[in-house]
């Protein structure tokens, strides 16, 4: 597996076969940062080469618009005071959204290279608050209609996640999209790798909780924060420059690492098989922190899973067992694309209320909680020919089996049945036309045939 000083070795010797590089100082800073390189390597798939391909690439973009620059003196505050692009509220990971009011923005009406600059500005101001975690991209698109789609600003938002801010995406939620831009959204899909496609999320009033909290979302959504966007300067004299982290536990004599208050076993994969009639998985986490820590369980795919306990406390040396059983009626080969989330944070006490452990999750920045990712894994002999769930040995033909297997018929025979129906709308038309015109043309010979007598 690739490390850090992988990669440094390579960008260092790209560095010295080209001494006029250029590259801003903060930027090379980058190199001595652990969790940076470490969110490259991840970004690229943990291929080392790649990684120092794209620190170079990363670097040139940031000197060719003078990212390090750009800053609330040198751009266009009117756009950045507006409210298009703001950040408020996390995401069920405890990702920070940023949200893209789209019925604010119509197409050619700003500057799109200064537009351009004020979302840098976004994000990297984000970056550094944030620490480096990931965001998730929220598209407000109630009330917007075809003038409020601008492809040119979608495909640039996109190309800064893909190329220039590794690992920094969690979700890109879309909200209430009209159908007049379902053509457009397919269109972005195509500009999406594999995974990016994964991670964009159509989202309802109905179904937004699914990814933000009532807590965490507007009351324009239906949520029960009822904020309201006013700029607020950044303030960098509380940045370090190398983003220090700060946990409950540096506020005594003990310090603490990122990735280290909880240990997962297994530490990265949750291994399922079938059991019964269900197909199940479990991890065991184990406080390793001197202090008391509250834990949180996410999926990219909440509706697939039952998760138990999803949420906790467990004090020093204490270990919990999480058992993950996937619902009835999904395909395994759908799950094994989701992924899981574990985050801790210290907390002063083990019998803290609900309320002030509420508290702490909502305070709490990106630098004091923990996050710990695990992937799925099926094994094949765990998995059905089909890939479904429902579908076990031929010699076992339970009552969910037969129950899925009449689902399946009834919807093959409503869809041929939907089909028929507009085959038949159709050849109505048709006919309907052609009675009209039959009755025009009948209607104006008997006229002229009237006529005609009338004459004789």
């Amino acid at each position: 597996m690739a490390t850090p000083s992988d990669v440094k070795s390579l960008f260092e010797a790209k560095l010295k076969e080209s001494p006029n590089h250029g590259f801003h100082p903060l930027d090379l800073d980058r190199i001595k940062d652990d969790k940076y390189i470490r969110r490259v390597l991840k970004h690229v798939e943990n291929d080392a080469k790649q990684a120092a391909d794209m620190l170079w690439d990363i670097f040139t973009w940031r000197k060719s618009v003078n990212a390090n620059d750009i800053n609330e003196t040198n751009i266009r505050m009117d756009y950045v005071k507006e409210g298009i692009f703001f950040p408020r509220g996390r995401d069920v990971d405890g990702c920070l959204l940023l949200i893209i009011k789209s019925k604010m923005h119509v197409k050619g009406q700003r500057d799109f290279e200064e537009l351009k600059k004020a979302i840098i500005y976004w994000f990297d101001r984000i970056e550094r608050e944030e620490n480096g975690n990931k965001i998730t991209l929220f598209f407000d698109l109630d009330g917007c209609g075809l003038s409020n789609m601008d492809m040119e600003l979608i495909n640039y938002l996109i190309s800064l996640f893909k190329s220039y801010y590794p690992y920094f995406l969690n979700y890109i939620i879309i909200y209430q999209m009209p159908w007049v831009m379902s053509a457009a959204f397919k269109v972005i899909k195509s500009l999406l790798p594999a995974k990016g496609v994964e991670k964009m999320k159509f989202v309802s009033k109905d179904t937004l909780k699914e990814f933000v909290a009532p807590e965490q979302a507007l009351t324009c959504w239906g949520g029960k924060d009822n904020y309201i966007f006013e700029f607020v300067p950044e303030n960098r004299s509380n940045l370090e420059p190398a983003l220090k982290k700060v946990t409950f536990a540096e506020q005594g004599d003990n310090q603490h690492s990122l990735g280290e208050m909880l240990r997962i076993t297994p530490n990265d994969t949750i291994v399922f098989k079938a059991e019964n009639d269900d197909i199940s998985g479990q991890f065991t986490i184990t406080n390793m922190d001197e202090s008391v820590v509250s834990f949180k369980i996410r999926t990219t795919s909440p509706e697939k899973f039952r998760v138990r306990p999803s949420s906790g406390v467990l004090p020093s040396g204490v270990s919990q067992t999480i058992l993950i059983v996937v619902q009835p009626g999904f395909h395994l080969r759908t799950v094994t694309k989701d992924r899981f989330l574990v985050m801790s944070v210290q907390i002063p006490k083990d019998d803290i209320s609900q309320k002030e452990l509420s508290d702490i999750w909502q305070n709490s920045s990106g630098s004091k909680v923990d996050e710990y990712r695990l992937k799925c894994h099926f094994p094949e002999k765990s998995l059905p020919k089909n890939g479904n769930l429902a579908d076990k040995s031929p010699e076992k033909s339970d009552s969910v089996t037969n129950a899925l297997n009449n689902l399946q018929m009834n919807y093959e025979i409503l869809h041929k049945q939907v089909n028929k129906l507009k085959i038949y709308q159709f050849m109505t038309l048709i006919l309907t036309a052609i009675a009209v015109l039959l009755g025009y043309l009948v209607y104006k010979n008997t006229n002229e045939y009237e006529k005609y007598c009338e004459r004789i």
